[in-house]
């Protein structure tokens, strides 16, 4: 099953479509689906689909060149190699091109860590040969640093070839929601909160069962969970010193968002030396350094809070990781029963605001909001808190908005409350007009839908924000 990419499969064809060589970078996170898209449009076309280990560069090597001779020749002899990369890489000039092939090479980094030349090597290549035939190579990778770095870099061989790349982002919740139809769409959100946009790990639950049954079986298992061990697999292989990053986004998601907490609470060292490691998995987009939507500056912004983007990061943190021991000694339906459940809803409140976020943005992508906004995200300062806000400055107007992943149904006291704290945000910010959205888990009682009525007030259930686009 292969859901949505739809921009991304059209950004791909529309490179194909041209009468030019091209070299597209694709990259980003483990288990993002990067293999699975190239694959989903390449099925059809001809192409070579080399995939990079961790063996060494002459296996390396030998594995390519199967794979290029076959291409050209329909099969090639046992243990054929060519002498070199070079060597390698100009056979591909002399691949059939009736059709324009497609050359891919996954996990690119692993032959970078191999061989640190290969970037020079193909881009003397490219310059030299391939840039002038109708071939269309793709390079893709899953460390992002160094795809930055030895690749899109201005100091990499291959600056400047490119003519396009992306960096593949994790499914959005209408997107996401599409892996589980039989779910109710509060479950898909869950399921969301839970599981993040990464198509590997949404794949791993099924709606034929219930969530907790999902969670129970797929995550919390020590035994058959297949996501059990993970995060911890993953970063593990990405990263030095894991049990430092360990403790740090540990911390995190016990919800110390500031550097001075995550310092104190991780024990790693001083705030200079946590300060690196955050911005390490930052670069990695493990984490984001967030600021108030109203900041003109916000690298310099002193509100700066820490969060984990992936959910399912945050949720195994806060949940797996401290209870590794009880797990093993197989007291899970205790911790689930006792730890997990009853925190389960506090825990989805942060993916919620993020929801309703991008689902604000939906709206002003759609047009549906009086005016541009330049920034959206949450607000606050000493005084007040808002979960959702759209800023545009230069027309001095806001979207303000209150999140509540309640059982119940929301009443005009939130809608008053989120007023108080917009009146706090007007007084800091120079804004002089102010919209509101309240967005609901279980709905809004029929008094602030006739306020609301008559106020212009947005009322969003977590319905629309689930089939955001999908109607």
């Amino acid at each position: 099953m292969f859901i949505d990419r739809e921009a991304e499969l059209a950004q791909l064809s529309h490179l194909y479509a041209s009468d030019r060589a091209e070299l597209f970078i694709l990259y980003g996170r483990r288990r993002v689906g990067k293999t699975e898209l190239l694959r989903a449009f390449s099925a059809d076309k001809p192409h070579i689909f080399f995939i990079a280990t961790l063996s060494s560069d002459a296996e390396q090597l030998a594995g390519f060149s199967q794979q290029v001779y076959g291409f050209s020749h329909g099969s090639a002899p046992d243990g054929f190699t060519f002498p070199t990369w070079e060597a390698a890489f100009r056979a591909l000039a002399e691949v059939p091109l009736q059709t324009k092939p497609i050359i891919i090479l996954d996990e690119f980094t692993y032959l970078i860590s191999g061989n640190k030349a290969i970037p020079s090597i193909l881009q003397k290549v490219w310059d030299e040969i391939l840039k002038d035939i109708p071939v269309m190579m793709v390079l893709c990778g899953s460390y992002i640093g160094m795809m930055e770095t030895e690749v899109l870099g201005y100091r990499a061989p291959l600056y400047g070839r490119r003519t396009a790349s992306n960096l593949l982002q994790p499914l959005d919740l209408p997107d996401a929601a599409l892996f589980y139809p039989l779910y109710t769409p509060q479950d898909q959100f869950l399921a969301w909160a839970v599981l993040g946009g990464m198509p590997y790990y949404l794949r791993t639950f099924s709606d034929q069962y219930d969530l907790t049954t999902n969670i129970r079986q797929h995550i919390l298992d020590p035994h058959t969970g297949a996501l059990f061990n993970e995060p911890r697999l993953l970063l593990m292989e990405e990263l030095r010193e894991p049990r430092n990053y360990f403790s740090i986004l540990r911390a995190i998601a016990q919800g110390r968002t500031r550097l001075s907490e995550i310092t104190q609470a991780s024990g790693v060292g001083t705030v200079n030396s946590v300060a690196r490691y955050l911005d390490i998995l930052q670069q990695m987009r493990l984490i984001t350094r967030r600021v108030p939507a109203s900041e003109n500056q916000p690298e310099k912004s002193k509100k700066g809070l820490y969060q984990i983007d992936d959910h399912f990061l945050r949720f195994w943190f806060r949940y797996v990781h401290p209870n590794q021991g009880q797990f093993d000694l197989g007291l899970t339906d205790s911790i689930f029963e006792g730890r997990i459940l009853p925190d389960l809803d506090h825990f989805a409140s942060a993916a919620f605001e993020e929801a309703a976020q991008g689902f604000v943005a939906h709206l002003a992508q759609q047009g549906q909001l009086t005016f541009l906004p330049e920034r959206i995200g949450g607000w606050w300062d000493r005084d007040a808190e808002i979960d959702v806000v759209a800023f545009s400055h230069a027309e001095k107007t806001a979207l303000v908005g209150e999140c509540k992943w309640s059982k119940h149904p929301l009443g005009t006291n939130i809608l008053n409350a989120l007023k108080t704290k917009a009146q706090v945000m007007t007084a800091r910010t120079g804004i002089e007009t102010v919209r509101y959205a309240l967005f609901a888990r279980s709905g809004f009682t029929p008094a602030l839908e006739e306020l609301a009525k008559a106020e212009g007030v947005g009322l969003y259930h977590v319905e629309e924000m689930v089939r955001a686009g999908r109607w």
